[in-house]
């Protein structure tokens, strides 16, 4: 299969694409720039130049492919509502292309929006917000569109992925941790986040696009819950900074943009996606890659 994938020299898409090509796959990678590109060829990859700026751009790659993982996602998260709005129209565009062809087309979205029975983790057959609620929810509303003209889409929701040197929102929290030079958490800290590592999560994203299931939702999801305070100290051990409670009223000025998500419980399960694609996670838990944090100079 020649799977066309954006975001292909991301985090995520880096690991996604070297997936593909050891399992036999071959990969057209979407990069926008010329520093990035010699590495994704290295990985065996066919270098697509474009953007999701341009989200026509992102056509001929769809149209050359016999399915399509979509990751690239702008991570500016002070834009973020405008964000899940652009990735919107880009799948929307990638759509327009496959519809009718019974090609994949795999999108990205995040468990959160699937946390709708307060308490429970986010399962993959929950009802979901809407963007209205939560702004990454526009990446499944463009799902549902393309779906209703006839693409066969599927979605991977995303937790907290992590290796020793990304964790997804945790990276933020750790830059915002050693500018304060302390590790807050909110309250008790009980509130949970949801976690899987990078390999783990590519190797469900090529099962996902080889099942090739119309409308299927799976979640990416190796740990259910860690709670936000076993996160915080965790950081707090490997940056030698003290570790502290916070209360709601505090949590906007010490986190900025990150307070949306910083004292929400969003546990989520992928028991459904585990017994469907056959996944079983196997890569290292989340505060075991927080102890061994790769550490640049503040």
């Amino acid at each position: 299969m020649l799977v066309f994938v954006t975001g292909a020299t991301g985090f995520i898409g880096s690991a996604v694409v070297k997936d593909l090509i050891a399992a036999g796959h071959q990969v057209l990678g979407l990069c926008r720039s010329d520093d990035k590109a010699p590495a994704l060829a290295a990985a065996g990859a066919e270098v697509y130049r474009g953007s999701i700026a341009d989200p026509d751009s992102l056509k001929d790659g769809a149209s050359r492919s016999d399915g399509v993982i979509h990751l690239a996602f702008n991570h500016d998260f002070s834009k973020f509502v405008q964000n899940c709005e652009d990735d919107r129209r880009v799948i929307q565009a990638l759509g327009s292309v496959l519809a009718g062809s019974g090609r994949p087309l795999i999108v990205t979205s995040g468990t959160g929006i699937a946390n709708t029975v307060p308490g429970a983790p986010a399962r993959e057959d929950n009802a979901t917000v809407g963007s209205g609620t939560h702004p990454r929810a526009a990446s499944e509303e463009a799902a549902a569109s393309v779906a209703a003209a006839a693409v066969n889409v599927s979605v991977v929701r995303l937790p907290q992925v992590h290796d020793t040197a990304k964790q997804g929102l945790i990276t933020p929290a750790i830059g915002i941790y050693r500018e304060k030079a302390v590790c807050a958490y909110v309250g008790a800290g009980l509130n949970r986040w949801p976690a899987a590592s990078v390999l783990d999560v590519a190797r469900l994203y090529r099962l996902a696009i080889e099942k090739a299931e119309p409308n299927a939702k799976y979640h990416a999801v190796a740990e259910e819950g860690v709670s936000m305070r076993d996160i915080a100290e965790a950081i707090g051990r490997r940056l030698k900074l003290p570790v502290k409670s916070i209360g709601p009223e505090d949590v906007q000025a010490f986190f900025g943009w990150l307070a949306m998500f910083a004292g929400h419980d969003m546990p989520a399960s992928s028991a459904q996606t585990r017994k469907t694609l056959g996944w079983e996670p196997t890569g290292p838990g989340l505060i075991d890659d927080l102890e061994r944090l790769d550490l640049p100079e503040a």
